[in-house]
C-alpha cells in the first residue's frame, strides 16, 4: 500500500534511509554523519553517538557533509567525511571525522577547526544510552581522576547530572556481555534526558557549569574520540541468524484505571479563529478549555472578554493559565488580573498560575533568577481568586518542575508540559520520546503523591523555548529542533503520536490531558494556506475527538510484544468495549490481537503506517 508522504508527515521531504553498518554482531545505522541504534547481537547498546554543534540558543547546526567515504567488509567498516558548519558573520567550523568498527570495538574520532573562530554553546560528542531496560540498573563509572565507582543509572528522573567528570561508563548489555563507552579529548558529564522527554541518558562534552556560549579559537584543532568496547564472555563474534518478523502480539494486562479529561488550549492570538470554529469545538466537546494569559505580552481585558464568550459557548469547564509577571508584588498583580476578569465577566473554574520567569530554565551552575517565593504567589492567587481551584507547577516542561519543585500545600493540582523536539527532531527520536513519559509521570507521583495532576499543552511544535531566547522559525517546513511549527503536526504522524502519548500516560491517573489548540500552529484545524483533508481538519483532530469521547471511561492495559512499534489499550464505556491500537512506525505492521478477543472473526490486523484503529471486543 502506497501512502503519500504528505499525508503521513505533512511534508514531502523525507529523510534518506540510514546506511546499515555491520561488523560481526556489531551493527549501527549511519544517519547524517552520526550513528544511531547501535546494537550487539540484536540488542540496543547505545541509542546514538553523535558529534553535535549548537548555537547560542542551543539550536543544533545541520552541517554540510562532503567527501563521504564508506567501506564495508565482513568484519569491519570504516566511514570518513568532512562536515562544515556556517555560523553568523561568515564564521565557519570544519570537522574531520573517521569512524571504524570491528566485531568488538567502535571508534568515532573527530577533529574540529575554525579558520575564523567560532561561537558555540557546545561542540563535540553526545552519547545516548537507552532507558528501557537500563533505568535503575547497575553501571560502573570511571572518572577523570582515575577513580572507578560502582553505581546505577537513575530510576526516577534525576533533576541534575547523575555523573560528572566522566572518562568512561560500563553497563551490561545482556548476561555475559559488557559494553564500555570511553570518551577522550575533554571532560564529559551525563544528564538524565528523560527530563525533556528524550528516551535516553545523555553523556556530553563540556560541563554545563562552564560559561557558554564560548569561542573556539581560530586555527586551533579540537580533537575528541568516543570508543565503544564490547566484552563478550561467550566469545562469539559471528552475527546472529536472521530473525523472522512475525506479527506483533497484543495481550490484555492487569492494570486498569479511568481515562482522563481532555483539554484544548486557546491563546488570545487564536481567540478569533476559535470563535469562528465554535461548531467544531462543540463537535469535539473537550471537557476543558485552557486559556493562556500573559500580561507581560500585552494580554488584558479584551483577551479575557473573548475567553468569556468562548467559555459561555462551551459545555465543559475552563482554566485560566496565568504567566504572572512578578515585576511588582504578586498580590497586586493577581488583584489586577482579578479586576480585569470581573470587567470581562469571565470566571473560570480553575486558575493555573506560575511566575513568568520560571518559564526559563536554570541550568546547572547558573544563577537562579529573582522570583518571589512560590508560597507568596499561591497565597496571592488564593486571595485574588477565592472559591476557584488553584493549580501550580510549570507552564514549561517537566525539566523545570523537577529542578524547581513547587510547594504544593496550597495547590489543588500540579501541572507541566512536555515537548518532543528539544534536542532532536527526526521521526525516530520524536516517537521514541513516548518511552520517557511513564518515567516522567512516575517521577511526578514520587514527588507529589496523589495530588491531582495535569499535563499540557503538549504538542510536537515548541510553544516556548526555556533554553534560549526564542523558538526556531521553520518557513521551509523541515524537521528541526525547537521549531515553533512542525510539518508533522499536519500529518498522520501527529495523530499517531498523540494517541501513543495518551496511552503512555494512562498509569499517571491524570485529571486532564491537553494535546492541542483548536487553531493555529498547534491546532486541530489548519489555516487557509495549509491544505488538509476533511475540510481543514488535521488528522490529529481524530485522536483528540476520540479521547474526548472516552473521558471517564475505564481503561485496561494491553501489553504489546513491540511497544516501540505498536501500542494499544482497551476502553470500556456505555458504548461497549473497544481495543484502540496505533502504529508508531512509517511502515505497515501486522498485529495479532486475538488474545484481546476482538468481535471480528479475524484475529490479525494489518495496520497502515502511522495508523490508528478501534476494534469492538466480544462480550
Amino acid at each position: 500500500m502506497t501512502i503519500d508522504a504528505f499525508q503521513l508527515y505533512g511534508t514531502r521531504l523525507v529523510d534518506p534511509p540510514p546506511v546499515r553498518l555491520r561488523a560481526g554482531k556489531l551493527e549501527a545505522d549511519l544517519t547524517n554523519g552520526n550513528l544511531r541504534t547501535i546494537r550487539y547481537g540484536g540488542t540496543e547498546v547505545l541509542r546514538a553517538i553523535s558529534y553535535l554543534v549548537r548555537d547560542r540558543d542551543w539550536g543544533t547546526y545541520s552541517p554540510e557533509i562532503a567527501d563521504l567515504r564508506i567501506e564495508q567488509g565482513d568484519n569491519r567498516f570504516e566511514v570518513a567525511y568532512l562536515a562544515r558548519c556556517e555560523g553568523p558573520d561568515d564564521t565557519k567550523l570544519i570537522i574531520d571525522v573517521r569512524i571504524v568498527g570491528s566485531p568488538d570495538r567502535l571508534d568515532f574520532e573527530a577533529e574540529a577547526i575554525a579558520p575564523t573562530g567560532f561561537e558555540t554553546n557546545r561542540c563535540g560528542f553526545c552519547i545516548l544510552h537507552p532507558i528501557v531496560g537500563l533505568a535503575g540498573s547497575p553501571a560502573t563509572v570511571e572518572y577523570v581522576d582515575g577513580q572507578i565507582v560502582a553505581t546505577w543509572f537513575p530510576d526516577v528522573v534525576e533533576p541534575w547530572q547523575p555523573f560528572k567528570d566522566m572518562r568512561a561508563i560500563t553497563h551490561a548489555v545482556i548476561p555475559g556481555v559488557q559494553a564500555e563507552c570511553r570518551m577522550e579529548g575533554d571532560t564529559f558529564e551525563m544528564e538524565d534526558q528523560r527530563n525533556w522527554s528524550d528516551a535516553s541518558y545523555k553523556t556530553y562534552v563540556r560541563p554545563l557549569a562552564l560559561p557558554w556560549p564560548y569561542e573556539i579559537v581560530a586555527n586551533r584543532p579540537v580533537r575528541q574520540k568516543t570508543s565503544l568496547v564490547i566484552r563478550d564472555a561467550h566469545g562469539s563474534t559471528r552475527p546472529p541468524p536472521g530473525m523472522s518478523g512475525g506479527a506483533i502480539r497484543l495481550e490484555l494486562g492487569a492494570r486498569t484505571g479511568t481515562m482522563p479529561d481532555i483539554g484544548v488550549i486557546i491563546t488570545p492570538e487564536e481567540a478569533d479563529a476559535s470563535l469562528s470554529a465554535k461548531s467544531l469545538l462543540s463537535e469535539i466537546a473537550p471537557q476543558e478549555l485552557l486559556f493562556h494569559f500573559d500580561p507581560g505580552t500585552g494580554h488584558g481585558v479584551d483577551a479575557l472578554a473573548q475567553f468569556a464568550v468562548l467559555a459561555a459557548a462551551h459545555r465543559g469547564r475552563s482554566t485560566l493559565e496565568i504567566a504572572l509577571p512578578c515585576k511588582s508584588s504578586p498580590s497586586s498583580e493577581a488583584a489586577e488580573i482579578a479586576r480585569q476578569m470581573r470587567l470581562a465577566e469571565f470566571r473560570p473554574d480553575a486558575i493555573m498560575i506560575s511566575p513568568s520567569v520560571d518559564r526559563q530554565s536554570t541550568p546547572p551552575g547558573s544563577k537562579w533568577p529573582d522570583c518571589p517565593p512560590l508560597d507568596e504567589v499561591y497565597s496571592a492567587a488564593r486571595t485574588a481568586f477565592p472559591d476557584i481551584r488553584i493549580g501550580g507547577g510549570m507552564l514549561s516542561y517537566f525539566t523545570e518542575l523537577n529542578r524547581k519543585r513547587v510547594p504544593d500545600g496550597q495547590l489543588d493540582f500540579v501541572s507541566h508540559c512536555t515537548n518532543p523536539i528539544v534536542h532532536a527532531a527526526d521521526d525516530l527520536s520524536v516517537m521514541q520520546t513516548l518511552e520517557a513519559l511513564p518515567f516522567i509521570t512516575r517521577s511526578v507521583r514520587a514527588i507529589y503523591g496523589d495530588k491531582p495532576y495535569r499535563i499540557g499543552p503538549s504538542a510536537i511544535p515548541m510553544r516556548q523555548n526555556p533554553y534560549g531566547s526564542r523558538t526556531m522559525d521553520n518557513p521551509m517546513g523541515a524537521r528541526i529542533p525547537m521549531a515553533n511549527r512542525d510539518p508533522r503536526h499536519n500529518g498522520c504522524f501527529a495523530e499517531a503520536f498523540a494517541l501513543g502519548y495518551a496511552i503512555r500516560v494512562l498509569d499517571a491517573d491524570l485529571e486532564c490531558l491537553t494535546l492541542s489548540a483548536l487553531s493555529g500552529p498547534f491546532g486541530l484545524i489548519a489555516g487557509p494556506a495549509e491544505p488538509t483533508e476533511q475540510g481543514g481538519r488535521r488528522p490529529l483532530f481524530n485522536t483528540v475527538y476520540t479521547l474526548s469521547r472516552l473521558a471517564g471511561a475505564s481503561w485496561q492495559e494491553c501489553v504489546s510484544s513491540s511497544p516501540s512499534e505498536v501500542l494499544s489499550f482497551v476502553a470500556r464505556n456505555a458504548a461497549g468495549a473497544r481495543l484502540h491500537v496505533v502504529n508508531l512506525t512509517g511502515e505497515e505492521r501486522m498485529v495479532d490481537c486475538g488474545a484481546c478477543r476482538p468481535a471480528d472473526a479475524g484475529k490479525e490486523l494489518l495496520l497502515a503506517p502511522l495508523a490508528t484503529a478501534a476494534l469492538p471486543l466480544a462480550d
